[in-house]
């Protein structure tokens, strides 16, 4: 005769919490849950997975500007001094890490450039603000057609290899950064 040993308190109360969240996605359900309920994940995985599936459901869509309280407005590029503007980029690039913005892919832009591009696309654009410590929203200040750019400026060594074996035409020369930052990141483990 084999004895199982009763669940613990951590693993009724995983399964509890299990059975609330999923409840409380049943009107967003899609495949995503679908596919979690196929593959063998730890309870506490399958629970910060869907707690996060939650919180996105439930965040409201704002311009990025208005994620401040105040509301984070700048002054027009065009009216700043160099000084003035280096000062005032580096207080926007701290207040949005302030609130998980991470701007990733800016060494190829001048600071006025960057600055313009905070005003111009970061702030008024609409995402999902997520108060969840974890959750940061990774801004790439590098369109996606820029091709060249990223692999010119970014990209390592293997993703040029890749590239050039999946595409025809020629790799660029690899650039030294013109505008090298320290930027804040994401912190290690989050």
């Amino acid at each position: 005769m084999s004895h199982q040993n009763p669940p613990s308190l951590d693993e009724v109360e995983q399964l509890l919490l299990n059975a609330r969240l999923r409840d409380e996605l049943e009107p967003f359900l899609d495949e995503a849950t679908d596919m979690l309920s196929t593959q063998q994940v730890p309870l506490e995985i399958e629970n910060d997975f869907l707690a996060s599936m939650l919180a996105w459901e439930r965040a409201p869509a704002l311009p990025i500007s208005r994620w401040f309280s105040p509301e984070l407005i700048l002054p027009n590029p065009d009216t700043l001094a160099a000084d003035a503007l280096t000062r005032l980029l580096w207080d926007t690039i701290y207040k949005l890490y302030g609130e998980r913005i991470v701007l990733e892919f800016t060494d190829h832009l001048s600071d006025r450039e960057l600055y313009c591009m905070i005003v111009r696309d970061i702030l008024p654009s609409y995402e999902k603000k997520i108060d969840e410590p974890r959750n940061f929203l990774h801004w790439h200040c590098l369109d996606e057609t820029e091709t060249e750019k990223w692999l010119a400026y970014y990209a390592t060594n293997e993703e040029r290899r890749t590239w050039l074996l999946e595409n025809d035409g020629a790799l660029p020369d690899r650039k030294p950064l013109p505008f090298a930052r320290k930027m804040p990141c994401r912190p290690a483990g989050m």
